[in-house]
């Protein structure tokens, strides 16, 4: 398939090779972006772990200062009066085992984040299956196995997003849109580098994060300099 008039304008105008500094990053991938819609802006970093090794995993959440424009739905497990937490909250979807029962018997998965009470793990955990491939199985680690149900849902709706490495080391991150400006963005990025630079496991050698690039949804990667990043991030503290 031969590349459109502006992915070959774009590909021409980067120098893969080149690190930047955040700011620089983001002027370039909002320059770049040439959709007709609003495009996503996301982050990779490739971290200096061994993916296999348990002791070495990272995953957990983040505020976003500036949210991630997107707006997500969530679906809770719970029963009894948090049910009407949950709902109150904002939650898309709210049930017990029966919205268990219906999703693992094959029906519909309409939501982007799964938030239960810890005494509905036993039926949720059930659904690994079908809802661990699709990175949407409850964790405490990352807050969504909660009591507080009603400040989760409002924490995520906020623009509280979860990460967590995959197979590779890799980590994705979504920073924000487009439409955003700038500032907005080298700071919703500076939220993410810094907890992940805290995440960094005790048995984890070298340099943690090895490379960062930025891109949006249909625009190419911008490399940044990760000592650049470490940088950044002590001076926002």
């Amino acid at each position: 398939m031969g590349m459109s008039k502006n992915a070959a304008r774009i590909a021409s105008e980067v120098d893969k090779e080149k690190l930047h500094n955040a700011e620089d990053a983001v002027t370039l991938v909002r320059r770049l972006a040439f959709a007709k819609f609003d495009e996503s802006i996301d982050a990779v970093f490739k971290l200096g772990i061994d993916a296999r090794q348990a002791d070495q995993l990272v995953r957990g959440t983040v505020s976003l200062p500036h949210g991630t424009g997107k707006s997500i739905r969530i679906a809770v497990f719970t029963s009894g009066e948090k049910v009407k937490e949950a709902e109150e909250a904002g939650a898309d979807i709210v049930g017990g085992k029966e919205l268990a029962d219906e999703i693992g018997s094959g029906g519909s998965i309409d939501f982007d984040l799964a938030i239960a009470t810890p005494d509905m793990m036993p039926v949720v955990g059930k659904l690994g299956p079908v809802l661990g491939p699709r990175g949407l199985m409850p964790n405490p680690k990352s807050g969504t196995v909660t009591q507080d149900v009603a400040k989760a849902v409002s924490e995520f709706k906020a623009g509280k997003v979860e990460y967590r490495n995959d197979r590779y080391g890799n980590v994705h991150v979504p920073v924000g849109r487009v439409s955003f400006e700038a500032e907005q963005l080298v700071e919703n990025f500076t939220a993410i580098s810094g907890e992940i630079l805290r995440s960094k496991p005790a048995s984890a050698k070298g340099r943690f994060i090895q490379k960062v690039a930025l891109s949006s949804t249909m625009g190419p990667g911008i490399r940044l300099d990760p000592a650049e990043i470490e940088a950044l991030v002590k001076a926002d503290h």
